[in-house]
């Protein structure tokens, strides 16, 4: 492989400028595409973290005449750009479609019909496409359970069962080729992007990765998009003496991965070929209960401020999901090397002092949830 001009499309958001910041690190020449939507960039201009020696390129990547000369020109293609939140996408379906699965059929469709050099394709995909984690029945053995029914949440009875003999089924790390369950227009949509972007791939003999982010933490996180990772929503209340709010009883559990392990993930995937024409889970192997990371950011910002845990499901939510990160070391030789206790005090010490400052907008977040009728109240 011969790769030294990359593009990473949504380069100036979070996952995106962590790996745009490496690869320039590393000697590549890089060339961002993102649109800077108010969502993620509230001021509609360049993050202050934009790296000086990056080209970057205001554009959506829907827009053929912005995207295609910035694919001819390129080695690589990392495809970030994607509208991000399970819970929106319930009710923006047309807009999540759209920028997801359309933006990564015309990247597709620029590679299948113009002449190009591109010799690598990541796309991120996410362990949205799973649905459930993976668990076992004492009995029955391994299960793929699918969404839980409201009344099951009305009930508060949080844990999956077996279908097969209705014991409570234990969380076991859920590995790539787990059966897929899509519960969410989020999560289909980047089922969409990542086989097709494989089918493609393997089609045209172009090299593809797509990685499959579990809970991404770190600096950079934008602290004021209601929508964005649950730790970025925990600290955006506490900045603001407000209780974070845990659905369910908060033990559901995560693998929280550091955007730095991400970064090497991501790199391994560009540079080498084990990972080729595969999805990859990329996570720590550590696992955590939702409140246990409330609870831990709360002593880490030195406030006293308990968790307000609701015991109200969200349709969409899954119980438990968390990584076997097997097939990414075995292929790739990734090595996670952030704790947890250290992943997030970087990121309170960054967020203490964030240059966009944390706007609690959490409320408005979860009043859209309730008016669309994704919250399921408790009878129980």
């Amino acid at each position: 492989m011969s790769i030294r001009k990359v593009l990473v499309t949504g380069g100036a958001g979070y996952i995106g400028s962590h790996l745009v910041d490496g690869l320039v690190g590393r000697g590549y020449e890089v060339v961002v595409l993102d649109s800077l939507v108010p969502q993620v960039h509230r001021s509609g201009t360049w993050p202050s973290y934009a790296n000086p020696k990056v080209t970057y390129v205001r554009g959506d990547v829907r827009d053929r005449d912005a995207l295609q000369p910035l694919v001819l020109a390129s080695d690589a293609v990392v495809h970030f750009a994607a509208a991000v939140s399970i819970g929106q996408s319930m009710y923006e379906v047309d807009r999540y479609v759209d920028v997801n699965t359309r933006g990564t059929a015309l990247l597709l469709d620029i590679l299948v019909n113009q002449k190009h050099h591109v010799e690598k394709v990541i796309v991120a995909s996410s362990i949205g496409v799973y649905g459930e984690g993976a668990y076992v029945c004492a009995t029955c053995g391994p299960q793929a359970p699918g969404v839980r029914p409201a009344e099951q949440l009305a009930a508060r009875q949080w844990e999956q069962r077996c279908p097969t003999c209705g014991a409570e089924l234990r969380s076991v790390p859920t590995p790539e080729n787990k059966a897929l369950y899509r519960d969410n227009i989020y999560s289909m949509t980047k089922y969409h992007q990542e086989e097709m972007v494989l089918l493609i791939g393997k089609t045209y003999g172009i090299p593809a990765v797509a990685p499959r982010f579990f809970n991404v933490y770190g600096p950079r996180q934008s602290l004021s998009n209601p929508y964005a990772g649950v730790a970025a929503i925990f600290i955006s209340r506490l900045l603001n003496d407000r209780q974070p709010v845990v659905f369910e009883d908060g033990g559901q559990l995560r693998d929280f991965v550091s955007i730095h392990d991400v970064v090497q993930c991501l790199t391994l995937m560009l540079e080498k070929p084990g990972a080729d024409f595969l999805p990859v889970n990329v996570g720590s192997g550590e696992t955590v209960t939702i409140l246990e990371i409330a609870k831990t950011l709360a002593t880490l910002l030195g406030k006293s401020i308990e968790p307000q845990v609701t015991n109200q499901g969200r349709t969409f939510d899954v119980r438990h999901n968390t990584a076997d990160i097997t097939l990414a070391r075995e292929r790739l030789g990734y090595a996670p090397q952030v704790s947890l206790a250290q992943g997030m005090a970087e990121l309170i010490e960054w967020a203490r002092t964030s240059p966009d400052g944390a706007v609690d907008m959490f409320d408005r977040a979860l009043s859209e949830l309730e008016q669309k009728g994704l919250l399921v109240q408790p009878t129980a």
